[in-house]
């Protein structure tokens, strides 16, 4: 094709913009198709593959300036049907524009009520919640083919000012650039999420099954878990990969519950230790995922106690595996951590007897559903039942001379139901039976309404 005939091409498809009358969509189908043809027709007679790359680039481009002309000027995109590695349906979205600004979120509300009783007969003096847990934005700007910016705010409980706990906060999630030099491979800076397990990155709540998080994968995976850092991102026909350097956790927010509290989110993080996370999945096989991630890094940010500098390393591995066939979903998560210096730790926060850090922590689930509208030719309905169970233990170890709080050996069974009259809304009801090694746990009702756009 000579440089003419692409400029005529070009034009012609684009021109009409210019003028009173706007082309139908028939006659729009027709002048794309054109230009594919021509792809198709010079990669056959073995033409230059950097110019067809430009023409297929430039088809793009002019295919998003007729669906911007056609909605009047609006920016915006649909949420694609699935995300990019590590990314969520709505975050997503500004990947998938030719230039410019998008904008997404989601958001869930989630009511709770407790039974009466304890595991061993006494009673609960748990109160029911209904709580707007969060309303989050995304907002992202693609600057070309090779560089953008993606964002990722946070609103939590409705509000940060008013209630007897207060407990409402704002947060950014995420705010970083990537810079793809390469088609399959790039640079990522800024507020990054890290990479572990399945909920940690795709805590979309249409996403996963059942009302609530698995406690798992809030407890020894320290969801949402987002740090300024820097790495690497990729992907090939077989494998998806991250890694990433980030601020490491201060160990100042330890406790016999976890290492949650040692997160730093980014705000004036201390960065005496910088952490190491990264994550590798096998995806050749159609519905199967299989994976694992790891983060290891120093958590004492210069702190000492008695003289003695806490190094206070924590180690987190953890492997997954998914499968989706047809309307079967299963999927099961294995995750175990080790941290250093507990001693000192436990020292340094004023921890004794049963109140220590676990030196070793770990936690696993298997959950399976399947919908039943999988086949009926029902539109974009599901309708899937599930059921999960779960086993986590925050001090699994701890060092000598401490205890051990029998309460924090739990485990869980959840059985529901998710329905999604379209794939970015979904109704959810469950069933918790909770227990643990002190008979305090308590079982509960949870229903909730999530969205992403």
């Amino acid at each position: 094709m000579t440089r003419l005939a692409l400029a005529v091409l070009s034009f012609s498809l684009v021109a009409p913009q210019g003028f009173a009358q706007e082309p139908s969509d028939e006659e729009l189908r027709k002048k794309v198709a054109a230009l594919q043809a021509e792809v198709a027709r010079l990669t056959a007679a073995g033409s230059d593959a950097e110019r067809l790359k430009e023409l297929e680039r430039r088809i793009d481009l002019l295919a998003a300036e007729i669906e911007k002309s056609r909605t009047g000027g609006a920016t915006d995109v649909e949420a694609p049907a699935k995300g990019e590695p590590g990314l969520g349906p709505a975050a997503s979205k500004v990947y998938h524009r030719a230039r410019g600004v998008s904008i997404g979120g989601y958001g869930e509300t989630l009511y709770q009520k407790f039974a009466s009783r304890k595991q061993d007969g006494a009673p609960s003096d748990l109160k029911d919640r209904l709580d707007l847990l969060r309303v989050v934005l995304y907002t992202g700007y693609k600057f070309s083919d090779e560089i953008l910016f993606n964002s990722e705010v946070e609103y939590e409980h409705a509000t940060t000012g008013e209630g007897a706990e207060e407990r409402g906060e704002v947060s950014v999630e995420q705010a970083y650039l990537d810079l793809r030099p390469w088609k399959n491979a790039g640079f990522r800076a800024g507020m990054v999420v890290v990479p572990l397990g399945f909920i940690n990155e795709l805590h979309e709540p249409p996403i996963f099954l059942g009302s609530r998080r698995p406690a798992v994968e809030q407890r020894i995976i320290p969801t949402t878990w987002h740090e300024v850092g820097l790495g690497l991102f990729g992907e090939s026909s077989a494998f998806q990969w991250r890694g990433y350097a980030v601020a490491g956790l201060n160990a100042a927010g330890f406790t016999a519950e976890g290492i949650k509290e040692g997160r730093q989110q980014g705000s004036d993080s201390l960065a005496n230790d910088i952490a190491l996370v990264g994550r590798l999945d096998f995806v050749r096989v159609p519905g199967l995922l299989v994976g694992g991630s790891v983060f290891t890094g120093d958590s004492g940010q210069g702190a000492e106690t008695g003289g003695q500098k806490i190094g206070g390393r924590v180690t987190l591995f953890e492997v997954h595996a998914q499968y989706e066939r047809r309307g079967l979903q299963a999927r099961a998560l294995y995750v175990r951590s080790n941290v250093h210096d507990v001693p000192l730790i436990n020292a340094a926060n004023g921890w004794s007897g049963e109140e220590s850090v676990g030196s070793r922590q770990y936690g696993f689930y298997a959950e399976v559903g399947y919908d039943l509208m999988s086949g009926k030719g029902a539109g974009q309905w599901a309708v899937i039942p599930f059921v999960r169970h779960e086993r986590l233990n925050p001090q699994d170890r701890v060092p000598a001379g401490f205890e051990k709080d029998p309460s924090l050996d739990q485990k869980t069974w959840t059985a529901g139901v998710s329905v999604k009259p379209l794939t970015g809304v979904a109704f959810k009801a469950d069933y918790q039976w909770s227990s643990n090694k002190a008979r305090t746990g308590t079982n509960q009702l949870n229903v909730a309404v999530g969205f992403l756009f």
